[in-house]
């Protein structure tokens, strides 16, 4: 082509070197114009189909990798003009397959920046930890689009990636309780067991309302308001009591005992009384829900029942159930229902009575000491 372009038109030499540059400059000159128009149009017609958020992400990505990729093309075209040496033919070539490279990298980068926004606006822990998140996609995009340049210039990738494996096990062991942590974030958001604003309680006792469910720790709001972190191993290895799940609203559960000699009625009667009246007037309490009452062990002191009574969730319910047994107990007392403390009886054979007898009677003239000298 460049033989070609090296004639004669009127006596006057034409050189390849003012017909590439000329061609080069027509091609960016119209293509550019073109490609805007069209990625106008394309917005346009699908921002009226309800999908204007994916138009114009796709549009987002598309524009800088079509501008590089315009580049790329008016570059070859001026590669086939110009008389150019091999060496500089060469340096074309890996100008151009940089070009294709990093116009794919881009597009695939943005698409995938698009991607994690809208994740982030459904989940508040991949929104706190988005700069991590994007700055790890992120590089394994450019890393991955490293290889595929060096791949293309026939500079061989196994040696790099077989350095890269061996780097990435050493970095594995160094941080493996880190990255522990960070998996079992990942399966913790993933999963979902719990969520920010739920009240929990751990295996171990430990209890509270969830702040922040992270990367690498959760933390817990404590009922002494104090905030715990919790690393997201012990977590995911835990036994967890989600009291906010399936939904906030909870039973308080009171257990209750009176005498054997109450009348169970009156005892049912009354306890329902104050439970509904509880349930109508304290705050926290659910105001349409019905308490529950349910008698269920002869204990060794007395009948043992419990009451179930509705709070509108965990918190709540520590109110609630504060505030019944305030007025149940008062209650009690004016209705003479006796709540026994723990008694225990003791049945002695009559040999053992008679000794114990003889035991007291002899020691009743000097007395029974213990150790100190204190006499009984």
């Amino acid at each position: 082509m460049a033989a070609l372009l090296q004639t004669v038109h009127y006596g006057i030499a034409v050189s390849p070197w003012v017909i590439g540059p000329l061609v080069l400059v027509l091609w960016l000159s119209i293509l550019l114009p073109v490609k805007r128009r069209l990625l106008g149009l394309f917005r346009i017609r699908f921002a009226k189909e309800g999908e204007s958020v994916w138009v114009e992400a796709v549009i987002e990505a598309t524009s800088p990798a079509l501008t590089v990729a315009v580049w790329v093309g008016g570059l070859a075209i001026l590669d086939r003009i110009l008389p150019l040496s091999a060496r500089a033919d060469r340096v074309f070539a890996v100008v151009l397959a940089g070009g294709v490279t990093l116009a794919l990298v881009i597009f695939i980068e943005r698409i995938a920046h698009r991607l994690l926004l809208q994740l982030a606006l459904k989940s508040p822990a991949l929104h706190g930890a988005f700069n991590l998140v994007h700055g790890v996609v992120r590089g394994i995009v450019i890393g991955l689009g490293v290889l595929i340049f060096l791949q293309s210039i026939g500079i061989a990738i196994t040696p790099i990636i077989a350095s890269l494996g061996i780097g990435t096990l050493a970095v594995a062991l160094a941080l493996q309780d880190t990255l522990a942590n960070l998996f079992a974030g990942i399966y913790m958001i993933a999963e979902k067991p719990i969520s920010a604003g739920n009240f929990i309680k751990l295996e171990g006792g430990e209890q509270g309302q969830v702040l922040k469910v992270g990367w690498r720790s959760t933390q817990l709001h404590m009922l002494a308001d104090s905030v715990v972190v919790v690393p997201n191993t012990k977590l995911a290895g835990n036994v967890i009591t989600n009291f906010s799940l399936p939904k906030e609203e909870t039973a308080v559960t009171i257990e209750i005992g009176v005498s054997y000699e109450s009348d169970l009625e009156q005892v049912q009667r009354v306890t329902l009384e104050i439970a509904q009246e509880v349930t109508a007037e304290v705050s926290g309490a659910v105001a349409t829900s019905q308490p529950r009452l349910r008698f269920h062990t002869f204990a060794d002191s007395g009948i043992n029942f419990t009451v179930w009574i509705e709070a509108q969730d965990f918190v709540s319910g520590i109110a609630v159930k504060h505030e019944f047994i305030k007025r149940l107990h008062a209650r009690y007392r004016r209705e003479t229902i006796e709540m026994p403390y723990p008694t225990r009886t003791l049945e002695l054979s009559s040999g053992t009575v008679a000794r114990l007898g003889e035991i007291f009677r002899k020691g009743s003239g000097n007395g029974i000491q213990a150790k100190g000298g204190v006499e009984y």
